[in-house]
């Protein structure tokens, strides 16, 4: 086994573990994929202020996400087809994030279901991503699913009514069911692991979905309702009704422009999400990272303000928070765990990202990450109204 010290050890061995077609899902975007390497590019711009001779005892990267007690400002982000990476992979990941106290977030698109998460994480409250679909009546069970598993928060996706085009997937043959292509079939041989994990498991469909709705029986049917399900009609009143029909906390994912950040607010909700999707949408957008700023001096002191998008090491939070975000999500990095080493994997990357966040904040001067600002920052390395 090498010795993993940062996020790139653990892509490196998903990427020999994982097959082909399911690591490209994770690890790619759309078209060009300018906005997918935008997103973790421009955080090594942002340049830091090292401080010395300061007191470093006593440090804690604990605090809030949504008013929930957080080990650090970062949780899971939701990522579909996350139990394809490694078997069970939900539920892996799941419980690392439990034992080391942050939120899991499960996507709609995931492999293993709501329940499945709920009994196997001992009702741990974890989040839930909401898909909207046209089928209302669908979506109002999966929000009632979502409360009987005593799930802490909703977060809203607003930025996939329609897909990007990603090529990687096109050429994969990456669907539902996947194609197995001669060349498919060969490298999922090469990868005896994740075989034999998937071999030992009973879920290897879309869980929240088959089995939930009238006709989906299997992956074969599942394709053609998924396919005419995504909801291009989305709009800010739908975002009320789910919010009353949820009652609880709120997330909004796929804020990337002021105007929509302001909209947000006007929506009640507690927390809105600056996210392009991780580049998956709309290539040539604006970095995550750039966005931020933006959004945080329109609209911070009216709603919490996340962000997610390129996040591959602690230094990356910090520098997100230091720019107004309250919390962070990780969606590759903590794939790269999963497809690594399973549940282990996941608890060292966020053993990692925690590491260097705690040593970072240090270096910068302070001993708890609520008291971190702008400050920390080299004037003119970071994004500016």
């Amino acid at each position: 086994m090498p010795v993993i010290t940062n996020i790139e050890d653990l892509r490196i061995l998903a990427k020999k573990r994982v097959p082909r077609m399911f690591y490209d899902y994770a690890d790619s975007g759309s078209w060009t994929e300018s906005t997918y390497r935008a997103n973790s590019d421009d955080f090594q711009s942002i340049k830091l202020r090292q401080r010395v001779a300061v007191n470093m005892e006593n440090r804690s990267t604990a605090t809030t996400m949504v008013g929930q007690n957080v080990a650090m400002p970062v949780a899971i982000a939701p990522t579909g087809l996350t139990g394809m990476q490694h078997a069970d992979g939900e539920i892996l990941a799941a419980r690392a994030s439990k034992k080391f106290g942050i939120p899991f977030t499960l996507s709609t698109m995931s492999i293993c279901s709501i329940e499945d998460v709920a009994k196997d994480t001992d009702n741990h409250p974890f989040w839930f991503q909401l898909y909207v679909m046209k089928d209302r009546a669908f979506i109002e069970a999966l929000i009632d699913r979502a409360k009987a598993a005593h799930c802490s928060a909703l977060v809203l996706t607003l930025d996939l009514q329609i897909l990007g085009q990603r090529h990687k997937d096109l050429k994969n043959g990456l669907s539902a069911p996947p194609k197995l292509t001669i060349a498919n079939m060969i490298n999922i041989a090469t990868k005896m692991r994740w075989a034999l994990g998937m071999a030992g498991t009973s879920r290897r469909q879309f869980g929240n979905i088959v089995g939930h709705v009238k006709g989906v029986t299997d992956m074969g049917n599942l394709a053609a309702w998924t396919a005419q399900q995504f909801d291009p009609a989305l709009n800010w009143g739908d975002v009320e009704w789910i919010k009353k029909r949820w009652g609880g906390k709120l997330i909004l994912k796929g804020i990337q422009d002021v105007e929509d950040a302001q909209l947000a607010v006007n929506s009640g909700a507690d927390a809105l999400i600056v996210s392009n999707h991780g580049g998956r949408q709309l290539d040539g957008a604006e970095s995550s990272i750039r966005a931020l700023p933006h959004i945080v001096d329109a609209v911070g002191g009216k709603i919490e303000v996340h962000m997610d998008g390129g996040i591959r090491s602690g230094q990356d939070v910090l520098k997100a928070r230091a720019l107004g975000a309250q919390g962070t999500y990780i969606g590759r990095a903590f794939l790269y765990g999963l497809g690594a080493m399973g549940e282990e994997g996941v608890s060292k990357c966020l053993e990692i990202i925690h590491r260097e966040l705690d040593l970072s904040m240090a270096f910068c001067g302070h001993t708890k990450i609520d008291t971190v600002d702008k400050g920390i920052l080299l004037p003119g390395t970071f994004p500016t109204c």
